[in-house]
């Protein structure tokens, strides 16, 4: 029986995680929540390791959030990413784990990065200032992984996943990302019979979206290759694997479809007051492609699945 510790189990991409693992009738998965683990704390980090002995780690938890808290929370952002990533991959890596997991984000890629973004372009310009600090732990969470594989021989990968959705996303109406905060929105307007509703920034920016159980199969798909197939497409200091479906759509499209499935049946007002952020954000694919794994989830059918699960836990998701 293999022992894997998932940490942000409870999040959204740490859920998908344990959903697919626990298919896996070979595997153990270990969790905490964070009262009963403080991934900020180093002696404690170092002891449930210690304890625990996990075969392998997949480091899914990450203090996260849209543009709104990035901008807000920017030292937070920084800080608690830097303590999460650094205590948990150390700690890995004295305990003797071979193989670790580390999930970032698209927005390690500069502002004015060519589309679509491909790996090579990490570290080749200015980062988009509403989200610096969340960007900047995050590279170097990649770095730390491939420094320990360059160093002591680990084989930590890092997967960068494209803007995610889903069930067990964050419905909280000002730090929530785009999918959600416009399906809580859409639906209160709906249940209130507003004549309009309002969506932040121009509708202009293009953005991809990826649905959160796609995300966690191609984690495990990238986390279970073969090294020699892994190490054929990457390279050890450029190792991370970019995440998505190839495709964008612009935000005004995007709200579009999520009234259609909410429902509502009112105007949509961009309130151009409101930052846009980058202009486009896409993911070049090719390399996971070449590695062998596709998205299969569309994103009509996601953001169904994402509205069900909206109505079947908003008591517990919007506050």
């Amino acid at each position: 029986m293999k022992k894997i510790f998932v940490s942000g189990h409870n999040g959204m991409v740490g859920s998908a995680i344990c959903r697919q693992l626990q298919q896996q009738p070979d595997v153990e998965i270990l969790s905490r929540t964070r009262a009963e683990l403080d991934l900020c704390d180093q002696a404690a980090v170092l002891d449930f390791m210690k304890s625990t002995r996990p075969d392998e780690v997949i480091l899914a938890a990450a203090k996260v959030g849209g543009i709104h808290a990035n901008n807000t929370y920017p030292a937070e952002f920084i800080y608690q990413n830097l303590q999460i990533q650094n205590n948990v991959i150390h700690a890995a890596h004295l305990n003797d784990v071979q193989k670790l997991l580390f999930l970032g984000s698209s927005c390690i890629y500069p502002r004015q990065v060519p589309q679509p973004m491909r790996e090579n372009a990490l570290l080749t310009g200015i980062l988009e200032p509403t989200n610096e600090p969340y960007a900047i732990a995050k590279i170097a969470g990649i770095k730390m992984c491939e420094s320990y594989n360059r160093q002591y021989g680990r084989d930590y990968r890092s997967v960068m996943p494209t803007n995610l959705y889903g069930p067990g996303d964050n419905y909280h109406p000002e730090n929530s990302h785009v999918v959600p905060a416009l399906i809580r929105r859409f639906h209160e307007a709906k249940e209130k019979n507003f004549s309009e509703a309002v969506v932040w920034g121009s509708g202009t920016p293009k953005r991809e979206f990826l649905y959160v159980d796609d995300m966690a199969e191609a984690s495990i798909f990238v986390h279970t290759l073969h090294k020699d197939i892994f190490a054929a497409q990457t390279q050890l200091m450029l190792s991370h694997v970019n995440v998505g479906t190839g495709e964008d759509v612009t935000i005004r499209d995007l709200a579009e479809t999520v009234k259609e499935v909410v429902g509502f049946t009112g105007n949509l007002v961009f309130d151009t007051s409101k930052p846009d952020g980058p202009p486009r954000k896409l993911m070049d694919v090719e390399v996971l492609s070449n590695l062998g794994w596709t998205a299969s989830v569309g994103l009509r059918d996601g953001l169904r699945h994402s509205y069900q699960d909206f109505l079947n836990n908003q008591n517990i998701r919007c506050k």
